[in-house]
């Protein structure tokens, strides 16, 4: 019998994949990718002690393979079957996103790895989205969109029969797992040619422009894949000396010495030309884009409620929108109340934190003399660190002022507040993992490990 393939290995692969056909599909994908491997080169040259860190926390190898893609998805029958064919790559749902807040007729999850283990061998995460009709005002227009959705066929016959087939036996063999990566590879694909007519793409689009980019297609092809760079500002300022048209601003929190979330930036949306049914009218599409993202360190929720207050004291001013001229200065004025130093971060329980040995000899040392484990003391004399843990996630407000950059700029629609968790999970027949949890089940197991190592030294 043929051994089976772990779940890390396909989604490598699958990312891989994914990230081959985008470069071909989106050539200044490339550029991007040869930009930010410049830039996270120079960052490491002249930081050495953040090149330390990242080597001691296994991070410094993940970085060159870590990507995001986002894909929009019209039908719960399409978000339930996506969940099962990310868990086969070892990607589940976590978080919850209501993007209806900021004007995006979607609500989303994103599907990741989940244990710190699968995190290094490969981060790859898909920011997934599942359109709201119920947001569509017109009566008329949401059922004729939700009779097209219902029309459509987003895998391949053999992508489900793999998917069937890796649930029954509890995984691939290798031959099984490199067709599975192709056959869903597929899904992702580009199709210039649309199911609707010009027509019905005009009255879509006049609804909303994402909700015409998902209803009008034969699938929800990959809208941009994002490599992860260690200095956002650095790439913002470079993109346009390689002739990449950046977004005007960075969505997220403002430049910090100690990053703390996620910052991230977009070149403009390519125009790609389309084909309209019916009669072969032909047309553009404009909402597929390239991204570059900076992680920081995951909040706590006291972390998160701060980070969440200055936003939005900064977003309800008058004309601070994030394309407004003084949004930055606006922003970094107000986040000046959030601490920038680790040991304040820390000791305040605003972020989450994973601890190793930084000094084994006093480690043992302290062990030996049958003292008994106190962390904080073992971090004061320097004996232990502790490093930031990247933040995995998302942020609604950042994500809905990437997509509105690349749908039209302009278009802000305005709909009320309207989370809908319950139905989201309903349509993703599972629950979404709650993000912060997963933090400090992380930090927690590493201050386990610590004080196990700590016992198994002293003294009997």
């Amino acid at each position: 019998m043929s051994s089976l393939v772990n779940s890390d290995q396909i989604r490598a692969q699958f990312s891989q994949s994914m990230s081959a056909m985008y470069r071909q599909e989106v050539p200044q994908y490339g550029t991007l990718l040869d930009l930010v491997a410049d830039i996270n080169r120079a960052t490491l040259e002249q930081n050495p002690e953040l090149r330390r860190q990242l080597e001691e926390a296994g991070e410094l190898e993940r970085i060159d393979l870590e990507r995001h893609g986002a894909i929009r998805l019209g039908t719960p029958e399409e978000l339930a079957t996506m969940r099962r064919v990310f868990r086969i790559m070892g990607m589940h749902p976590v978080g919850y996103y209501d993007l209806s807040v900021a004007g995006v007729p979607v609500h989303s999850t994103a599907f990741r790895p989940i244990d710190d283990a699968a995190l290094r061998v490969n981060p790859f995460r898909v920011f997934t989205s599942l359109l709201r009709l119920e947001l569509i005002a017109d009566p008329e227009l949401r059922d004729q969109a939700r009779q097209i959705l219902a029309r459509r066929r987003i895998f391949t016959p053999r992508a489900l029969e793999l998917t069937q087939l890796a649930e029954s036996a509890g995984g691939l063999d290798a031959p099984q797992a490199a067709e599975f990566v192709r056959e869903v590879t597929q899904t992702f694909r580009w199709h210039a040619e649309a199911t609707v007519s010009h027509d019905t793409h005009q009255q879509l689009n006049a609804a909303h422009r994402l909700v015409a980019d998902v209803v009008s297609f034969k699938g929800p092809h990959i809208n941009h894949l994002t490599p992860r760079t260690l200095d956002i500002d650095a790439a913002q300022a470079e993109m346009p000396r390689r002739g990449v048209a950046a977004k005007d601003v960075v969505e997220g929190p403002p430049r910090r010495r100690h990053p703390i979330l996620l910052r991230q930036t977009s070149f403009k949306a390519l125009e790609e030309a389309i084909v309209f049914a019916g009669d072969g009218t032909p047309g553009a599409h404009t909402a597929r884009f390239g991204e570059i993202e900076q992680r920081g360190a995951a909040l706590t929720r006291a972390g998160r409620a701060l980070y969440d207050r200055l936003l939005g004291q900064v977003r309800s001013m008058a004309s601070a929108g994030s394309t407004a001229g003084d949004y930055q200065a606006r922003l970094e004025a107000a986040f000046a109340e959030f601490p920038d130093d680790l040991d304040a971060l820390h000791d305040q329980q605003l972020a989450f934190f994973h601890y190793r040995v930084r000094d084994a000899a006093a480690f043992d040392q302290a062990a030996g003399s049958g003292a008994a484990f106190d962390l904080a003391a073992l971090r004061r004399a320097g004996i232990v660190e502790a490093h930031p843990i990247v933040y995995e996630d998302f942020l609604p407000v950042s994500a809905a002022g990437i997509f509105q950059s690349n749908l039209g700029g302009a278009e802000q629609k305005s709909y009320a507040a309207n989370a809908a968790q319950e139905l989201f999970e309903a349509a993703l027949q599972a629950p979404v993992a709650d993000e912060i949890a997963l933090y400090a089940q992380s930090q927690q197991a590493s201050i386990d490990a610590l004080r196990q190592r700590y016992a198994a030294l002293q003294p009997a």
